[in-house]
């Protein structure tokens, strides 16, 4: 244990099984930091979003974890294949052979195995019970552990991150674009002149080949719609307009994309680090079939996001067959992309009947406009999960925990606790 900024900090590693079920098979790691102030109190498991997302890496104790940690341990779990957890990357998946092998290998990175990782842990660390806290993807491992171990949860937290149990990836998709669609025609209500300032930079492309972004790549049309995922919250939305109102150069040559612009957008743009989101991100969709790139399907149906449209509109978290082909991280990974959205033998990750008859306290925070988890699928999932408190707000959008975590975790732990969210939301 080490002890800095107010806090005790101790890290655990586990080995845990591949595949779990299957005796004498082979071992990865799994890593996870444990943040205190008071080793007397219960714990709580902080889920991450993602998919391929390493947990928090706190410098210091504020947001949600400062608030969390005066009633919890909060156990940061690097779920597997990130962080300090056993890698899974296109430097290190080589390792295991070829793509049909490293497919095979990733099959057993979903939300079910990494509920698996949780409980041993927990066995690990001698917890009889412990309490969850799922943001985005981590909501989605929440159910999953509703459905398979809901004697080993006290209470389970959720923000932006109630999945559609039964609706398959078209159809997540289907919302997504419209929620896309509408945050577009709000931010641009609220910055007319960044719409001209993008249909300028769609303009500048179609006739200049050869502006590129930092690692070599050449800037298109469809990587500039990339931007869009300054759209899915408060915190980062208004920072597009600030990568707008620099997007030009004046150089001898005439104007060029700036290099704060260009900046900008690699950071959007590129997957090295985290490629598992765009390997797995529509399997977390996958029950029973294949997704067979599901985003690139819908798309057809939403011509207003084509790079063919006058200005198209900016796309959010949909992952195509070209980020594969043109990302320096992704392009080794091509065709074990291909094999997984082929892949027809997922199976299911939630438990219909088993969260029907649900008896742990479960508190969610439905976003009303999140443009990632759809609000309607939410509601329906909600009703499905005996107990599950939903919470629907228009004050935050999907990265709600980072504008007022404290506010919010108190509200939803309030909840679980049969207490006045409002006053406990106020800090009463």
């Amino acid at each position: 244990m080490i002890h800095y900024r107010g806090m005790d900090v101790t890290e655990h590693r586990i080995e845990v099984p591949l595949e779990h079920g299957t005796a004498g098979g082979e071992k990865i790691t799994v890593f996870a930091r444990e943040i205190s102030t008071d080793a007397g109190k219960p714990w709580l498991l902080f889920l991450q979003g993602g998919p391929g997302g390493k947990a928090p890496r706190p410098g210091s104790l504020s947001g949600w974890l400062a608030e969390a940690v005066k009633h919890f341990r909060v156990l940061l779990l690097d779920q597997r294949g990130t962080g300090l957890s056993t890698p899974a990357n296109h430097q290190t998946l080589g390792l295991r052979g070829d793509a049909a092998a490293q497919a095979r290998y990733l099959t057993h990175f979903r939300a079910d195995s990494i509920v698996r990782d949780a409980e041993a842990l927990r066995e690990q660390l001698g917890i009889e019970k412990w309490s969850t806290f799922g943001q985005s993807y981590g909501g989605f491992c929440t159910l999953t552990y509703l459905s398979m171990f809901p004697e080993s949860l006290e209470r389970s937290l959720v923000t932006g991150g109630l999945a559609s149990l039964d609706a398959d990836a078209q159809t997540v998709y289907r919302a997504t674009y419209q929620r896309m669609a509408e945050r577009n025609r709000e931010y641009f209500s609220w910055y007319p002149q960044d719409f001209e300032t993008l249909h300028r930079i769609y303009e500048h492309l179609r006739h200049n080949d050869d502006e590129l972004l930092p690692d070599g790549r050449k800037v298109t049309v469809q990587l500039v719609q990339m931007l869009g995922m300054f759209l899915g919250g408060n915190t980062r939305v208004h920072l597009l307009h600030h990568v707008f109102e620099e997007a030009f150069a004046p150089t001898p040559g005439g104007p060029r994309l700036s290099d704060a612009f260009l900046s900008a957008l690699y950071a959007q743009a590129s997957f090295a680090a985290n490629p598992l989101y765009a390997l797995m991100h529509e399997t977390i969709y996958a029950q029973g079939s294949a997704t067979q790139r599901a985003a690139e399907q819908v798309l057809e149906e939403y011509p207003d996001f084509a790079e063919q449209a006058d200005t198209p509109l900016l796309t959010g978290e949909m992952v195509y067959r070209w980020h594969f082909t043109e990302d320096p991280a992704l392009r080794p990974l091509e065709e074990v992309a291909r094999i997984l959205a082929e892949h027809e033998h997922f199976g299911p990750l939630y438990d219909l009947d088993v969260l029907a008859r649900n008896t742990v306290p479960v508190a969610a925070a439905v976003y009303h406009d999140d443009v990632y988890v759809d609000r309607e699928l939410s509601l329906r999932t909600a009703s499905q999960v005996k107990g599950l408190q939903p919470w629907v707000t228009e004050d935050f959008h999907h990265d709600g925990i980072g504008d007022d975590g404290p506010a919010i975790f108190r509200r939803l732990l309030a909840m679980t606790n049969g207490e006045d969210p409002e006053a406990a939301a106020a800090g009463d």
